[in-house]
């Protein structure tokens, strides 16, 4: 039994070992694309700033790719955590513009994820135009669509246009304050702060009902969203945790 205890004991420690491991890999990577990009971003160079062999990085990767397809799902739920705690603290945030402008505050300060969303080759290299990418994106539309089906159905989004008008309203608002960002002139250049606050207004003019909701209807939505969040949130990271705890 003895034994028995120590060997579990060891396995644990060898775990946290490999995850702890993997995690450090993932910030040099971090780190490094954030400074140099992606594309000049190599594995003998993220070994070095992670302080491991070469060989060590592909016991958790098989690939470059795979590395940074982690290091981006890392970012993603890291980023769904901010935003949902915002929500929890706040009722209004799960409103349509509540939800997107916490949603653009905790991506600002996430570029790695910006870069993606924008398909910046700079930051996201080959994902900017691969089908993980696109994957990415659809996941997060599907998951819009639902919500606004939700929003719709407890009157605080119009009816007046279909869901899936709405979509294409909703998706074209938050990349078209991104996409014209670069053609501005200095004097007309907005914060990514000013653009959150932007983006939300635009929404709420544009797709939320005239209709005031009461605070128990808040705490309703914010509550059903929260929970379906944090639920999607565990799931992601549990999955995440199995990836880093594996062992090619």
């Amino acid at each position: 039994m003895v034994q028995s205890n120590q060997k579990s004991t060891l396995h644990k420690q060898e775990i946290t070992k490999r995850k702890e491991r993997a995690n450090r890999i993932l910030d040099a990577a971090s780190t490094l694309i954030l400074r140099w990009g992606y594309n000049k971003t190599n594995i003998e160079d993220i070994a070095r700033q992670a302080g491991v062999g070469k060989g060590t990085i592909y016991l958790h990767w098989k690939t470059r790719e795979a590395l940074f397809q982690a290091l981006y799902r890392r970012e993603s739920m890291e980023m769904a955590a901010d935003y949902t705690r915002h929500i929890s603290e706040d009722p209004a945030g799960a409103t349509l513009h509540g939800l997107y402008k916490y949603y653009i505050l905790a991506l600002i300060r996430r570029p790695l994820l910006k870069g993606l969303l924008l398909r910046d080759p700079e930051m996201a290299g080959k994902f900017a135009i691969s089908e993980h990418g696109n994957a990415a994106f659809l996941e997060r539309v599907e998951g819009f669509k639902t919500y606004l089906e939700f929003l719709r159905q407890e009157g605080l989004v119009r009816i007046d246009n279909t869901v899936r008008e709405q979509v294409y309203m909703l998706s074209a608002i938050v990349m078209g304050f991104y996409l014209v960002a670069p053609w501005m002139p200095k004097d007309l250049t907005l914060t990514d702060e000013e653009i959150a606050d932007l983006i939300a207004e635009t929404l709420q003019r544009t797709l939320e009902s005239d209709r005031i909701p009461s605070p128990e209807e808040l705490q309703n939505v914010s509550h059903t969203l929260e929970e379906y969040l944090t639920k999607s949130l565990a799931l992601y990271e549990a999955e995440f945790q199995q990836e880093l705890e594996s062992k090619e």
